[in-house]
């Protein structure tokens, strides 16, 4: 039996990102929690990941994989344009952005990006909806701006 969270539109979004990112097909076939376990990092897990790193490609990958998903939810909600933006130096320190039109409805300062992850999938889920429900609230407010 499946965890009924992966049948939420957030964690179907993310198995689609995830799938999108396999050019090669090497992950066919491969469960949703098989494809969404390198962003659960338990307490364990995140120690043994050096406090100072360079973030490598599938870490950045993730990243993007995860803003990309809460951008296609924005656009899917509100039937506007959301575009991702994510912007790292070589050491994981950065910004990721949201807009939809000329309105930023996500800003989020990143750090540590080698070390992107969540404790769970429901605590990913939670920080997917939150920022979710945060931007369409600022696309109802603002939709002159986000329809420019």
């Amino acid at each position: 039996m499946t965890d009924p969270i992966l049948d939420t539109d957030f964690m179907k979004e993310m198995v689609r990102q995830m799938r999108a990112l396999d050019s090669y097909g090497q992950w066919d076939g491969q469960p949703a929690e098989a494809l969404l376990a390198p962003y659960v990092l338990t307490k364990e897990r995140k120690a043994e990941i050096p406090l100072v790193g360079d973030p490598d490609e599938e870490a950045v990958a993730r990243l993007k994989a995860f803003y990309n998903a809460i951008a296609t939810l924005i656009e899917k909600e509100c039937g506007k344009m959301a575009v991702p933006l994510v912007h790292l130096s070589h050491e994981g320190f950065g910004r990721a952005l949201i807009t939809v039109g000329k309105l930023v409805v996500s800003d989020k300062t990143l750090r540590d990006v080698h070390r992107f992850g969540f404790e769970s999938l429901s605590k990913m889920k939670n920080e997917g909806d939150k920022i979710l429900a945060v931007a369409l609230e600022i696309v109802g407010k603002h939709a002159e701006v986000a329809g420019m």
